[in-house]
Parts: structure tokens; sequence; C-alpha cells
């Protein structure tokens, strides 16, 4: 990737969701090029501590904050623990999600209120806390979210998250409408099917699902992570400052046309 190792350098960002496989790699990302980073998960301190540093990521360069941010409460904590550590906030990505795979007619209410709680509710509720506190601080900062090519191109058997990533599409789109005025812009990346977590276990253990996956990539391989990690890299940096209310879709054209099943 074209950017100085130093082309984040002064920023302090905030991640949800930092130690799941594709958060870990944005992490490792966002630190090689000089951001000090607040890592959010609901791991223990020592178990998310050894996690990132088994990636590589520079322990100096990290402030990790356990808390559940479906309560709006530890979502506040989150915020003020991040303030303390590394001063003012430049940058939230609400990037935690989580997916049931299993078809819709399957799902009960509790697991559609999970989802949208984990994948829409922590996206409101961090996005309004650091918009908040940038500003209180006088800073010009930007939140962004992470959402999906299925926000647009429904896939089969997670109902659920593809409504949830829609409505958080439209939620980033409400913040950059709402905020711009202040100086806080919205945007948020749309990655496809991700080589890393849940994606590959289900294509290396589930030939159905490989079969479909493999028609919907049309540049034929799943996406490797770092291609992730490079789109968050872009938008946190100073390239992407005239951008607002924008999706950065980078799917390897998953989006391109409807996909026929398996």
């Amino acid at each position: 990737m074209a950017f100085r190792d130093d082309a984040l350098a002064g920023l302090h960002i905030v991640i949800s969701g930092g130690c799941g496989a594709i958060g870990l790699g944005i992490v490792k990302k966002l630190v090689a090029h000089g951001a000090n980073v607040t890592v959010n998960d609901i791991l223990s301190d020592q178990v998310a501590t050894d996690r990132l540093r088994q990636h590589g990521i520079d322990a100096e360069k990290i402030n990790y904050v356990k808390a559940d941010l479906t309560d709006p409460d530890e979502t506040d904590t989150l915020i003020s623990a991040a303030r303390q550590h590394f001063g003012p906030i430049h940058v939230a990505l609400c990037h935690i999600g989580m997916v049931i795979p299993k078809p819709l007619l399957e799902y009960n209410a509790d697991e559609w209120d999970e989802t949208m709680a984990v994948n829409v509710r922590t996206a409101f509720l961090l996005g309004s806390a650091a918009s908040r506190s940038m500003l209180e601080d006088g800073i010009k900062g930007q939140l962004i979210f992470t959402t999906s090519w299925v926000a647009d191109v429904p896939w089969p058997e997670i109902g659920p998250y593809n409504a949830s990533k829609a409505a958080m599409k439209q939620l980033m789109r409400s913040f950059a409408r709402e905020l711009a005025d202040k100086g806080i812009r919205a945007n948020a990346v749309a990655p496809g099917i991700v080589s890393v977590g849940l994606a590959k276990q289900q294509w290396d253990t589930d030939p159905t699902y490989r079969a479909r996956a493999q028609k919907a990539i049309p540049l034929g391989v799943m996406q490797p992570l770092d291609s992730v990690a490079n789109a968050f890299l872009f938008l946190c940096s100073s390239a992407a400052d005239y951008m607002t209310g924008t999706v950065l879709l980078v799917d390897g054209g998953c989006s391109l046309y409807p996909m026929d099943d398996a």
C-alpha cells in the first residue's frame, strides 16, 4: 500500500470489536502507520492483550478497554477511558458485528434482537458517544462503520445480518447528514467474503457454502484481510478528507450482480 509509515501519526482511533479476526488486521495496519488505537472488545484484559501481542501489534500504541457497547453506560466508559489514555478521539470505527448463519424462517425473536443489538445498537451508541466527545474537544473527526456488500445484495441464510448491515448503512448516512456542518464526517467500508473468521471456516468445511461463495466472487478468490485493512487505512488518512456519507465498497465484485444459488 503506497502510504507513508507515518500517514496516521498523531491520530487517536477507537475501534469496537478490535480483537476479532478482521479487527486485528485493521488494528495492526493502523498502528503500523502511526496511529494510537484504543481497542474495545468483550474479552478479558489478559486474553485481549495476548491476542494483540500474538499478532505483532506494538503494545505501546494500544489501549485495551473491555466494555459491552450494547450498554450506553459502558459505551460512555469506553470513550472516557480512551480520552484519558490517548487524548481526544479523531476517528471511531464502529466495527463490532455478529452473524448467526441459518435460514431466516428458523430465526427466533431473541436471535433477531441480539443481531440488531450487536450490529446496529452498538454502532449508534458508539457513533453518538464518539461524536459528542469530538464536539467537546473541538475535533473535526470521523466515524467509520463496517457494513457489507450484503446490505444491498442479500446473502442466503443470514437474513437478520443482511438487514442489520442495511440499517447501519443508513445510520452512517444519517450521521453524515446531521454532523457535516459540525465538521464530523461519517463513512463506511463494505468488505466482501473475507478469508478469515466464520467465512473462512465455512469455506473450509461446508461444500455448499464454498460452491455458492465461489460463484459470488467475480475475482475468483476469497478477500485477503489486508485489502480490508487497506480500505480503513485510506479512510482514516488525510487522502479521504473530502469524503462523507460514502460506502467504500471493497468486495471483489460480489455486489455486481445477484447470484444464483449453487
